[in-house]
């Protein structure tokens, strides 16, 4: 089997600084660094070293930064065949991480945006399809009426936040949020949302599974009428930026191992806790091994 990811490349710039700008301020930064990035992206790197035969589309420009992102999925072994090239500047971001580990970004999406669906075609093996917001609605349709027909499972992450519409939702059988994207698409205050209760009104939407991130809090699952919380891992965080990509990954190639829903999730997290806590230079020599030890006595759903 294999997992098949369809979304944004970006090309990276990342900045440590003692905090994020306020406005008309110019913060001199400490360090700066350059990376693959894009939810895609990122999210097919995270699955391909947690085992998975990984697949990636989506779309780079014809400059320097779009055969920069391509060399770096396929050192990683990633198929790229299925990415696209056009005229014009590829997908960038400007990520500002402070002290404590939190970050701020700006995404530029240029050629993401210029996905030609029907220049997609999912594997026959695929097993699970991961889609995010950071390009076009329309695209992440077409791919997911062809994992339906397929029988993937399609898994949504639904960030940057937006509205989504009712004939996406309906093909989705796993959507995975954090608190803030949530209480986005229920139209209601972050402060006030439990995350039971946000994740079964979700799935009323049409994913038959609701998974909402809580950072260091753990996660709310609910599917199949069954509810579970789920903490988090108690680590020192160096830097939260990716940890959401580090979960996503994971929790797909558990799911095409075959782990439930639950362990997967389980999975994902103990990937996202060892993301956020290890150095940002060192977090490529994190394996499936280093992620099963950090599990102990995972819930069942």
């Amino acid at each position: 089997m294999s997992v098949f990811v369809c979304g944004a490349l970006h090309y990276d710039v990342i900045v440590n600084a003692p905090h994020l700008p306020r406005l008309d301020e110019t913060v001199a930064g400490e360090t700066v660094r350059y990376a693959m990035g894009g939810k895609g992206g990122n999210q097919a790197v995270a699955a391909a070293r947690m085992g998975a035969r990984t697949t990636f589309a989506g779309r780079i420009g014809d400059d320097a930064s779009g055969a920069t992102l391509l060399e770096s999925l396929n050192r990683i072994g990633i198929d790229s065949n299925q990415v696209q090239r056009g005229s014009g500047p590829s997908g960038m971001s400007v990520a500002i991480v402070e002290p404590e580990g939190g970050y701020g970004a700006v995404i530029v999406s240029a050629a993401n945006i210029g996905i030609d669906p029907n220049r997609i075609s999912i594997p026959d093996d695929a097993k699970v399809i991961l889609l995010q917001n950071e390009i076009p609605e329309g695209v992440n349709y077409v791919v997911a009426q062809g994992a339906r027909k397929g029988g993937a499972e399609v898994v949504l992450n639904a960030a940057p936040a937006r509205q989504l519409g009712a004939c996406l939702l309906a093909l989705i059988d796993v959507l995975v949020v954090n608190r803030v994207e949530a209480a986005g698409m229920l139209e209601t205050d972050e402060a006030k949302l439990d995350p039971i209760s946000a994740a079964q009104s979700l799935s009323k939407l049409g994913p038959k599974t609701v998974i909402i991130t809580l950072g260091g809090d753990g996660l709310a699952l609910y599917a199949a009428g069954t509810a579970i919380l789920q903490p988090g891992h108690p680590v020192q965080v160096v830097s939260t930026h990716g940890a959401g990509a580090a979960f996503l990954g994971a929790l797909a190639a558990a799911r095409d191992a075959g782990k439930s829903l639950a362990l997967a999730a389980r999975f994902g997290q103990a990937a996202a806790a060892l993301h956020v806590s290890t150095d940002i230079d060192k977090r490529k020599s994190i394996t499936r091994q280093c992620v099963e030890a950090l599990i102990s006595q995972p819930p069942i759903l």
